[in-house]
């Protein structure tokens, strides 16, 4: 029996245990796409209206749903659009797998000019990616598809990328489906163990840092037993929230868990890539000492110094590092005057943390936060408590500004139920207000908070800082609950934190899309806060 290339890719994918795509049809997917439409009981096909959104939708399931999102484009134009989001999802560990088209095979490389052609695709995608593959022949599709999915759920979890050739998916095989088989397989240096141990129990006061690295409920409970064992707080990234629950007592945000950091004898940091905003150590060498968990050897190199790194994925190696301890329980320090002035700093952003007050306490513990590149979201960082990994969604170091309000929708999509809120600028908002479109289609159940100030905010008090003038920063809004109804999606307009709790609460259980505006005015500075200073 014979099927076309696109036929094979489709079981192939239904094979990986793939439940939602995400994409953009075109000309060169047309035979991927066919072999998906015979399969529509098994998964289902999300058109957004723009590669860009698409390829978001797929991060911010994968961040929520605990499986790989996966993204189609057509090549070309439609790879250029999603870039953006797979820089987003290389930057914060996403476990996206982008399929992507390209021109006839005979043609590539050639600069014919055919549709869609770029020079170097291949090369684009491999910059984008941990791993990147392409299928020349239809009998290569099921292999390529396995390797990819290993890939994506081996090691430090990043995007992968395939390319097909629209000759190659209309081509007719008798190959089948590649059996799915194990990741790949990941050893712990015991001695490495070992030395980490002998110095955490030696220790006097030690402190633990976390970051994205840990982000699923096993890890967030080894990493919560150690602490518990070494009496260690634990200070949380920005990936890092949700870790350990912020209402746990040793838990710290990076504002309280300054002090500690500084007055540390040994310092365990797991899953991060331990750097400041400006690509300094978070903890300079010097008095104390510095183990790393990592699964990314990179993460541990210069600017770096650690005393110990464990090379392996963060459960694994908490759970290994706490079995090579010695017996006992140490006692847990008072971390109240800590937060206390945590508390006290957080004034100085007292309108931002009031409208993130009222988010918390209308979100469940188990609702998804995705934050954006917005005043509010700036504030958030410090100030949004987080008690269960997976639920604080951020674009990391990238900051890539619009990112926020597409990868809510494909959270919403992966959460299964659970609340999700996604918070926007009116700036970053207007990169993908046309996927209000794909929300109202799918009937996204997404809450979408747009913080209206009529400019691009931070921008603007740079400017006015810096230069005394301002130039390009002005916005030109749409009233945006209107437009919202013209898409099809519930908006409403409110003015006040109490309201806006009030609204997000309404929307709880529903499966329909929800806008809500809240018109702000100048709010203050976040940016002496943010600050990260090294610590020597």
């Amino acid at each position: 029996m014979t099927k076309t290339g696109g036929e094979l890719l489709a079981e192939q994918l239904i094979a990986e245990g793939v439940q939602t795509i995400f994409g953009v049809p075109g000309i060169q997917l047309d035979y991927a796409m066919d072999g998906l439409a015979q399969h529509r009981e098994s998964i289902d096909f999300i058109s957004a209206r723009h590669e860009q959104g698409a390829a978001y939708m797929a991060d911010g399931y994968a961040r929520v749903a605990g499986r790989p999102g996966v993204c189609m484009v057509v090549p070309g134009p439609g790879l250029l659009n999603a870039a953006a989001a797979l820089s987003t999802a290389y930057a914060t560990n996403g476990p996206v797998v982008c399929i992507a088209g390209q021109i006839p095979s005979p043609a590539i490389g050639r600069g014919l000019g055919m549709l869609h052609e770029i020079p170097g695709q291949s090369d684009l995608l491999r910059s984008l990616t941990k791993w990147n593959g392409i299928a020349m022949s239809p009998e290569e599709i099921p292999g390529l598809v396995r390797e990819a999915f290993r890939q994506v759920s081996s090691g430090r979890p990043r995007p992968v990328g395939i390319e097909i050739p629209p000759d190659v998916l209309q081509a007719k095989t008798t190959a089948g489906v590649a059996a799915p088989g194990g990741d790949l397989p990941g050893e712990i240096d015991e001695g490495a163990v070992d030395r980490a141990a002998e110095l955490l129990a030696a220790a006097e006061r030690p402190v633990i840092v976390a970051g994205g690295g840990v982000r699923d409920a096993a890890s967030g409970a080894a990493l919560q037993a150690l602490a518990e064992r070494l009496g260690a707080p634990v200070v949380t990234s920005r990936n890092g929230k949700g870790a350990i629950s912020d209402r746990h007592p040793l838990a710290l945000s990076r504002l309280a868990g300054a002090d500690v950091l500084a007055d540390a004898d040994v310092v365990l940091a797991v899953g991060t890539r331990f750097v400041t905003m400006t690509g300094q150590p978070v903890v300079r060498p010097g008095r104390r000492r510095l183990i790393a968990i990592n699964a990314d050897p990179a993460d541990v190199d210069a600017p770096r110094a650690f005393d110990v790194a464990v090379i392996a994925d963060a459960r694994a190696a908490l759970e290994a590092i706490a079995a090579a301890l010695p017996e006992g329980t140490r006692e847990a320090p008072d971390l109240d005057g800590h937060r206390k002035r945590e508390h006290d700093a957080l004034r100085v952003i007292a309108p931002q943390v009031e409208w993130l007050r009222a988010i918390r306490a209308a979100l469940p513990d188990d609702g998804v936060f995705v934050e954006e590149l917005t005043q509010i979201g700036y504030a958030a960082r410090l100030a949004f408590p987080v008690y269960q990994p997976g639920t604080y969604v951020t674009p990391g170091y990238q900051g890539t500004l619009g990112y926020g309000f597409p990868t809510g929708l494909g959270a919403a999509i992966g959460a299964r139920g659970r609340q999700v809120v996604s918070i926007n600028g009116d700036g970053g908002f207007g990169w993908a207000l046309q996927e209000l479109s794909t929300a109202a289609k799918y009937a996204v159940g997404l809450v979408t908070v747009v913080f209206r100030n009529d400019a691009f905010g931070n921008v603007q008090r740079i400017q006015t800082e810096t230069f005394g003038r301002t130039i390009g920063v002005e916005l030109n809004n749409p009233d945006f609950v209107a437009l919202a109804g013209e898409f099809g999606v519930a908006a409403e307009r409110v003015t006040t934190p109490d309201a806006l709790a009030a609204a997000i609460r309404n929307a709880r259980g529903t499966d329909a899309p929800v806008l809500i505006e809240v018109p702000i005015g100048d709010v203050p500075s976040p940016w002496k806060l943010l600050a990260e200073p090294s610590i020597g």
